[in-house]
Formats: C-alpha cells, structure tokens, sequence
C-alpha cells in the first residue's frame, strides 16, 4: 500500500516508523519532512484525497494540529490516535483515511501497533451513511441530507 507521511518535526520516532511501514511492505511516501504543522497536515490530507496516496500518517508534537489541517481537506478523515483499538475503531467505523499520533508521548512500540492496526483494519460498510452524514457536515449541508 502506498502512504503519505507528514511531520513537522524530524525526530527518530518518526524514521522508526517509515522504517516499520517499508519493512512491512508499504511504500512510503514522505510529503512534508519538518514542515510547519498546517503544512504538514494539509499535504499528508492532500496526497490521500488526490490519490497519490491510499493512506496518510500524520505527527506533530501533540498530533492535534496536523490532524486539524488534514481535516480542512475536503475528503480528508484524520483520527488523531493514541493506542491500537483507538486507530482500529476510526478504520473500521470511521473510514479514516489519515492516522494522526503525537510525538510527545507516543513510544515507537505504540505507533508501530497503531500503524499496524489502522493500515490492516477494512472500514465496516454498514457505516457508509454515518460517513456520508460527515461528509456532507463537511459542505454545511443538514447531515441528514
């Protein structure tokens, strides 16, 4: 699978990771390498909404600004995680398409299983109207059509 990955801050959790994806297969694309954070975030959104990407991963210090601006990109659905089951649930329920993780606290064993859960979990089609519902939030239209 081909993903995007964004960050503004260089730091070695974040080479761990692409480490991680490669070795597990997945071509990673690095979009945004110690970009300011709404950079960062809306080229990561970006790259998965243009389709240059199937995916995005997405970091900053706290991971809240990355996930905000992946999320001004219309198509764009970035959770902000913090553990396996949370990135699981945003796939899965969610149909995320952008994982975002702070860097502060985020050990390079619960990114790699966050990574690992998000990119493995397929989204539950009988979610497909409540994902509608949000994009249609997303144009300030009524969520019910």
């Amino acid at each position: 699978m081909r993903i995007a990955l964004g960050t503004d801050e260089r730091a070695p959790l974040v080479e761990a990771l692409r480490s991680h994806l490669q070795a597990a297969g997945h071509e990673v694309v690095v979009v945004a390498d110690g970009a300011p954070w709404p950079e960062a975030g809306a080229a990561v959104g970006r790259a998965v909404t243009d389709g240059d990407a199937a995916m995005g991963v997405v970091c900053c210090w706290t991971g809240t600004g990355v996930a905000m601006a992946a999320n001004k990109v219309p198509g764009a659905r970035a959770a902000l995680c913090t553990d396996a089951e949370t990135a699981r649930g945003a796939r899965r329920w969610n149909d995320a398409n952008v994982l975002a993780f702070g860097l502060r606290l985020t050990s390079q064993t619960v990114a790699e299983e966050m990574v690992d859960a998000f990119v493995s979990t397929p989204f539950d089609r009988s979610e497909t109207e409540f994902v509608a519902s949000l994009d249609r939030l997303g144009r300030r239209e009524s969520p019910t059509g």
